[in-house]
């Protein structure tokens, strides 16, 4: 198989926030501020993923927990196939129409052709872990 040169990672600014998935948010935020010291500085729900997410902050780095709210959601099979842990690792970028182009270009499998509303009002859309060596990559791009 041939490796080719990726220019993606060019248009990546800095990790945006890691997911977690997880069965109980409020048992895993009790966790994170209890036993690692970290506040919880948001929870919210994004239907239309059928998840509910509370933010952490480390740093610059932002914690995401995902609690699914439908057996059927992604975060549900995710743990059902995998068991609690990392889910994805998201980037910001500052454009990510281009982003996403420039990936697809680079034969990145895309899950989201276009972006969509995600958590604290980002746009995002997610790449392929087949090609992304295994791990799901959120892209997310702060509107304008």
């Amino acid at each position: 198989m041939e490796v080719r040169e990726l220019n993606i990672f060019m248009i990546l600014k800095s990790v945006e926030h890691i997911g977690i998935a997880v069965k109980n948010l409020e048992t895993s935020i009790r966790f994170y501020e209890d036993a690692l010291g970290l506040k919880c500085y948001k929870i919210e729900e994004v239907e239309d993923q059928k998840v509910k997410t509370a933010f952490l902050k480390l740093g610059d780095t932002k914690i995401e927990l995902l609690e699914s709210t439908s057996p059927d959601g992604p975060i549900a099979k995710h743990i059902e196939k995998r068991g609690e842990g990392v889910h994805h690792i998201a980037y910001a970028v500052d454009d990510l129409r281009a982003a996403l182009r420039e990936a697809e270009s680079n034969g990145i499998q895309l899950i989201d052709r276009e972006p969509r509303k995600g958590a604290e009002g980002l746009n995002i859309a997610f790449l392929h872990p087949k090609s992304t060596q295994g791990v799901l990559i959120e892209l997310c791009e702060k509107p304008a």
